[in-house]
């Protein structure tokens, strides 16, 4: 019953709030910088739980139920900040300002050249040394009668990581009751400047630590996808799956062609490659709720576990944990050995500053970047 007398409405609705899980900041680490960093919980009504940090948005765990309504992580990650500061391969973070590589760190635009940092062979990958992935973004929760979330922001100044324009980035993470996860990107700018945000999140719908992903069964709703040189930047072709071990229009099981002869492959020593949505909607800086489509559904079949990725932009970075190599040391020890996680990071295409027939990443000022993916959880028999 609410009541109307002065601040007991305040009071009730936050008692409320709080018996159902209402996301409190819990301290988790000072970054080398300085700088407090908190940790949010994040519950439904049905037991799924997500914990997020402010440092880069990171998401550190999210624990779903397999078909027995058994609930376990299914994200990679670290126990501790300083892991996430020395040596995480983006786990569970906001990859801001331009998600993906650009060629050799350099584009043009307007008639000016920016350079940013090399931080991935001769390419610039994910933002720079200090992307949105290292920064503390301020965090205000809310509760809402089915869902649960934060609403996240940052402004990165002009020139930051070499990008041109000061832009205001909202990112909004909301659990449902539906099993829903889902990321609303938002930003405006006062300079033209590329943006591509994305979440990297690395999956392993078995149980983070449960060994490889390759049994996984794939589907998605892409019937082509964009070739790379052996720097894993786009070559501007933009070639039909089909004939191609790339093709997972039917379910196929990501170790079933993963090792085939193939010079794709060989370049992303497995699958680290985008894939051109059908229909896909506008996204970017257009895009709205109602271009959402399907790009993606994960099936792991020991558990029963489905993971359907739905989204605006046109792009989706398939990558088969490739680089994993053993040397990290993840939640409760755990040893993060060669493809024991995936990542589908829903996206504009790589190196779209450099090849003006991909759609454009270009933000005006006065325009608005909006983008929206939505991660459903859900089990098969």
């Amino acid at each position: 019953m609410k009541s109307t007398v002065g601040g007991w409405s305040i009071i009730l609705a936050w008692s409320a709030a709080c018996a159902r899980g209402a996301p409190r900041p819990q301290p988790f680490g000072m970054t080398h910088r300085g700088e407090a960093v908190s940790l949010y919980t994040l519950k439904n009504a049905h037991g799924m739980q997500a914990k997020v940090l402010d440092y880069g948005g990171i998401i550190v765990s999210l624990r779903v139920p397999d078909r027995n309504g058994r609930l376990d992580d299914v994200v990679l990650g670290f126990d501790s900040l300083g892991d996430y500061e020395r040596g995480s391969p983006y786990f569970g973070a906001i990859i801001g300002r331009y998600g993906n590589r650009i060629a050799r760190g350099r584009f043009t635009l307007d008639g000016r050249t920016y350079t940013l940092a090399t931080n991935n062979g001769p390419n610039h990958l994910h933002g720079g040394v200090r992307g949105f992935d290292k920064v503390i973004w301020s965090v205000t929760p809310f509760q809402r009668s089915d869902s649960v979330g934060l609403v996240m922001n940052y402004t990165s100044p002009d020139g930051e990581e070499g990008y041109p324009g000061t832009l205001r980035a909202t990112v909004t993470y909301t659990l449902t009751d539906k099993n829903e996860f889902i990321f609303d990107y938002q930003a405006t700018t006062d300079r033209p400047t590329p943006v591509n945000l994305t979440q990297h999140s690395y999956f392993n719908l078995a149980g983070d630590g449960k060994g490889e992903i390759l049994g996984h069964v794939v589907t998605l709703n892409a019937d082509r996808f964009t070739p790379v040189d052996s720097t894993l930047i786009p070559t501007g072709e933009i070639k039909s799956v089909a004939g191609t071990p790339f093709d997972f229009r039917t379910s196929t099981a990501i170790g079933a062609r993963i090792d085939r002869n193939d010079e794709q492959l060989r370049y992303g020593r497995g699958y680290d490659h985008n894939f051109v949505l059908n229909k896909g909607g506008r996204g970017g800086k257009g895009g709205i709720e109602g271009d959402v489509t399907l790009a993606a559904h994960v099936y792991e079949p020991t558990t029963g576990r489905v993971m359907e990725i739905s989204t605006t932009e046109p792009g989706l970075q398939f990558y088969s944990g490739n680089f994993l190599d053993s040397t990290l040391r993840g939640k409760q020890g755990v040893v993060y050995g060669r493809r024991s996680g995936f990542a589908m990071e829903t996206q504009h295409f790589p190196d779209s500053p450099n090849k003006p027939a991909f759609p454009s990443t270009i933000l005006r000022p006065g325009e608005e970047y909006r983008s929206r993916t939505i991660y459903r959880f859900g089990v098969q028999p």
